[in-house]
């Protein structure tokens, strides 16, 4: 169990921030980088669920997918080394991804096939996740970016899980109007 009595510490007065297992990294490192964003997408979907009202079914999926991104978060500021872990460390797994799946597709069994490309606009609840999406997608760029780094890891559930997540966030912005009826579509040249 989390137990923050102190909220500063004046630890990072420094530039750097402590990872879970102890070490030190610049606030700007990648691994750094990769769990604050994904702290922003959890931020943003927050946001988005003040207007799920009259959706709560999309409301609880967002609820547990807040709770995956702590879970996230933690995975990623836990890095994998060679050596046996002191404690089992919190990490993304297969279930997870699985349970997106089955969300992605339970909403978009009822959305109204696409014609065009969709603006991130319509309902408040749509236009804030559609910013939540593209976030993610940030996260993700930033996550592969580490993968690829050398000494780095980042486990293949994290990275299939953001990469799912952002693809949830478009068919729950579809969904939030009114099932896709209420999307606002690109009209290439339009305003030529």
């Amino acid at each position: 169990m989390v137990k923050l009595n102190k909220i500063y510490t004046k630890t990072g007065d420094d530039g750097t921030t402590g990872l879970v297992a102890g070490p030190r990294r610049l606030k700007h490192d990648l691994r750094v980088e990769s769990y604050g964003t994904v702290d922003e997408t959890n931020s943003a979907i927050g946001v988005a669920r003040l207007h799920m009202a009259d959706m709560p079914t999309l409301d609880a999926m967002l609820m547990r997918i807040q709770n995956d991104l702590f879970d996230l978060g933690a995975d990623l500021s836990t890095p994998e080394t060679d050596e046996p872990p002191a404690y089992e460390p919190l990490r993304i797994v297969d279930h997870q991804v699985e349970r997106l799946e089955r969300h992605i597709d339970a909403l978009n069994a009822d959305l109204e096939p696409l014609k065009s490309f969709v603006l991130p606009a319509g309902s408040p609840a749509s236009a804030h996740l559609h910013l939540a999406r593209t976030i993610a997608r940030r996260a993700e760029r930033l996550m592969v970016a580490l993968s690829r780094s050398e000494g780095e890891r980042v486990s293949p559930a994290a990275l299939k899980y953001v990469n799912r997540l952002s693809d949830f966030l478009f068919v729950a912005a579809r969904h939030a109007n009114n099932h896709g009826r209420a999307d606002v579509l690109w009209v290439p040249g339009k305003n030529r």
